[in-house]
Formats: structure tokens, C-alpha cells, sequence
């Protein structure tokens, strides 16, 4: 909301050095490359001959680079989680779809996080792509995240 700062980062945007690019693209390119170093890790390990003794220790790598991974886009989306606020579903009823059954009620479970998303699907037909909104509900337990629409 403060124009002297709308004004500087105009400027900075629009100086060479910055080709350009939006201050948003800054703010994602170290996301971006957290994502893609898991990709760059197994691409080398896979040219790295299984007989070499350095190929140990690429697989090593991968697999640490994976957790940092993991965590990172756990953290993400915890964030993002929190932005949201908690969206409370009372009274109403919510229908569970899972590949196997499993108990919900467990005492080693507990809810660490609700709320309301807006999900956009896409439907692909023969001719055509489409893009719907969905509004969909995510119970995030400790051990289980679980997406729910309302009925």
C-alpha cells in the first residue's frame, strides 16, 4: 500500500540486471530449485556406474536431498495451512474415501490442522480442457492427510 516502495521496486524490476523479472520470481526461484535438485540427484545417480564406489554415495546423496525435499514442501504447505485459518464443519456430515479402510479414532493420531481450499481441477475431454473450482476441505493429522468435500 505504500507508494514509495510500489515506486522503488518499479524501478528495480525494470533495471537490466533484473531482465525485467517480477519480484515474485525471485521469491520462487530457491522453491524452484529445492524441487528440482531430488530430479538432478537420481538423473546422476543413474549415470554413475552401479559398480563405482562413488555410487554409494550418490545414492546417499539422494536420499538426504529427498528429506530436505520432503520437509521443505512439508513446511510449505503448513504455512500455507496456517494463511488459510481454521474453517470449522459442524453438525455436517462428510463422506471418507480411502483405498483400504482404516480406523480414524486412533490414540497415536491427532489433528493438527483444518480448513477450506480452493481446488481446481482440470477436465480434459476430447476437444477441449476445462478448469472448475472446487472447494474442498483438508483434515492434516500427524500421520495422514485427509481431503474432504461437503455434501
Amino acid at each position: 500500500t505504500n507508494p514509495a516502495f510500489k515506486e522503488v521496486l518499479s524501478r528495480i524490476e525494470s533495471h537490466e540486471d533484473c531482465r525485467n523479472l517480477p519480484m515474485i520470481s525471485f521469491l520462487i526461484l530457491p522453491m524452484q530449485r529445492v524441487t528440482r535438485l531430488p530430479l538432478l540427484m537420481d538423473t546422476i545417480c543413474q549415470k554413475t556406474p552401479k559398480d563405482s564406489a562413488k555410487y554409494e554415495n550418490c545414492k546417499q546423496a539422494l536420499k538426504e536431498v529427498s528429506k530436505v525435499h520432503s520437509s521443505v514442501l512439508t513446511e510449505i504447505f503448513l504455512l500455507d495451512f496456517n494463511a488459510l485459518g481454521r474453517s470449522h464443519i459442524k453438525g455436517q456430515k462428510c463422506d471418507f474415501l480411502a483405498l483400504q479402510p482404516f480406523p480414524l479414532v486412533s490414540s497415536s493420531r491427532w489433528l493438527v490442522k483444518r480448513g477450506e481450499l480452493t481446488a481446481y481441477v482440470e477436465d480434459t475431454g476430447l476437444f477441449s480442457k476445462r478448469t472448475s473450482k472446487q472447494q474442498v476441505y483438508f483434515f492434516l493429522f500427524n500421520d495422514v492427510l485427509i481431503i474432504t468435500k461437503k455434501k
